[in-house]
């Protein structure tokens, strides 16, 4: 077993470090389980591996709730055993994905921001029985440092009856200090989120647990399983040409100073790409309120030019990892991370006025965003913190590439095919074709703003064509459709292959 001792600064804690096998011989049938982790990043590994083991022998199954996806040794390992009854609150495993998308696991999506409160509550069918979280260190008064996510890793240990700790070794002791630890009080009793800039600190660099309610101890030596970006290619490029110059207009006209406002960025290769095109940009003094801090962030202060990030997760790629690990004590004066209950606050987001930049899978001539199910039915991820921002923020931009499948599918439609961005909650939009601005414009002018600037050549026509009609048909109504039309392109693609006529 791995010595971590020298971790564990309670010497009456270390007579309860034991092995994950009998941490996970603990765990009963349809528990709520709440772990740690944000992303492939600071979740859990060693206790769920061995109760995936256990599984295969003695089958039965548990609630999970998460701060959002998480790696392959919990979400995956569990979804391949059937071990996952229930799940919340955002995912991104292919095993957990066949199993929400097959009816055989109930999956709730939820908004991160209001998921720690919803299992505070008792709403997703009662109270936390277990907490099982990663840290690197456990002070002598028994509380939590965590490692490279915060997620709702503090509101789990505060709600449970039991915790289980893995000190993971993997991760290092640098990391003591990066964050910022403040659960809020419930209503009727909650105050106003104390933060006014982004490098506020408002809380504690750990997690207040104590050593009652420690049951397990159990070390660790898995890495995260971080993941590549796929590289900068030509329309992520195009993308991050047209949000910039749109940021150069607009502090041209006033509206924006020169350092811009905090910048919220999405989980993934676009997001990630968008935000490296600052690196050889104009923009210096950048401050970034967001749920991940990915490659593109150690991009921004390796040039000099991020003044602050604030995240709930370090979700690098394998090769940002080990630059953070690296440059940790340079990284720490830029960095930090809270609970993503602050880190994804509406209050906070409108308070200082966050410019937020997500990906959408479609979005239609009317500017309502789908981010979560493929042709309408099938679940991809979940809406992550992205309705968080949209709804709050002071500009709300949404990415994606004009079409996908090579083409068979426009990511604009004329009715989305499920909505979680309203078009009351969208501002921009971006493809590598080009850039739609339709703040104050009716859903008429939104729409030819959109096919204009944003359509890929290929489907401009039919969507015009398709406007034009239901214009004449609805005599000019305020939202024009032609109801029976308006799905026609997800029928003509799953019936055919593709969008196009």
């Amino acid at each position: 077993m791995i010595d971590i001792r020298d971790r564990v600064r309670n010497q009456a804690l270390q007579a309860k470090i034991v092995s994950a096998e009998e941490a996970a011989a603990f765990i009963k049938p349809d528990m709520n389980i709440g772990v740690s982790g944000f992303t492939p990043a600071g979740y859990p590994k060693a206790v769920p591996l061995a109760l995936a083991k256990r599984m295969e022998t003695e089958p039965f199954s548990v609630n999970l709730w998460t701060g959002a996806s998480v790696g392959k040794e919990l979400d995956g390992a569990l979804a391949k055993v059937g071990g996952i009854k229930r799940r919340m609150p955002y995912q991104s495993n292919k095993d957990l994905r066949a199993g929400i998308n097959g009816g055989k696991i109930e999956y709730c999506d939820l908004h991160l921001s209001e998921s720690a409160q919803f299992a505070r509550y008792g709403f997703m069918g009662g109270k936390i029985d277990v907490a099982i979280v990663e840290v690197c260190a456990i002070t002598e008064e028994g509380h939590l440092i965590p490692t490279t996510s915060m997620g709702n890793t503090a509101s789990y240990v505060q709600s449970a009856d039991v915790v289980i700790v893995e000190v993971n070794t993997t991760q290092p002791l640098e990391l003591e200090g990066m964050h910022d630890v403040y659960v809020p009080l419930d209503p009727p009793h909650r105050l106003p989120i104390p933060v006014v800039k982004v490098n506020d600190r408002i809380g504690t660099t750990y997690i207040p647990c104590g050593v009652d309610k420690i049951k397990y101890i159990v070390p660790c030596d898995i890495p995260d399983d971080v993941r590549p970006f796929a590289p900068l290619d030509e329309n992520s490029h195009r993308m991050s040409e047209h949000i910039l110059k749109f940021f150069k207009d607009e502090i041209k006209a006033g509206r924006m100073p020169k350092n811009l406002l905090p910048l919220q960025s999405g989980v993934g290769n676009v997001a990630n790409a968008v935000i490296s095109g600052f690196v050889d940009s104009d923009f210096t003094d950048l401050e970034v309120y967001t749920e991940v801090i990915q490659d593109g962030m150690f991009d921004l202060a390796d040039a000099g030019k991020l003044k602050f990030a604030s995240g709930t997760s370090f979700s690098p790629s394998p090769d940002g990892l080990r630059r953070f690990y690296e440059n940790i004590k340079d990284y720490r004066q830029k960095m930090m991370l809270r609970p993503q209950e602050i880190a994804n606050s509406p209050e906070v987001a409108r308070r200082i006025g966050i410019i937020a930049m997500n990906t959408a899978i479609e979005f239609d001539i009317y500017g309502n965003v789908n981010s979560t199910h493929i042709m309408g039915s099938k679940m991809m991820n979940g809406i992550g913190g992205s309705g968080d921002f949209a709804r709050n923020a002071y500009l709300t931009c949404f990415f994606s590439t004009s079409t996908a499948k090579d083409g068979a599918i426009s990511a604009i439609v004329p009715m989305c095919s499920h909505v979680d961005h309203t078009e009351h909650d969208t501002d921009i939009f971006v493809t590598e074709i080009g850039l739609a601005d339709v703040r104050g414009l009716s859903p008429r002018e939104r729409a030819r703003k959109i096919i204009n600037n944003c359509a890929h050549p290929d489907y401009r026509p039919m969507l015009l064509d398709y406007l034009e009609r239901a214009e004449k048909a609805t005599k000019q109504a305020h939202t024009p459709h032609i109801i029976n039309e308006a799905l026609s392109w997800h029928s003509r693609f799953m019936e055919t292959g593709t969008m196009k006529k």
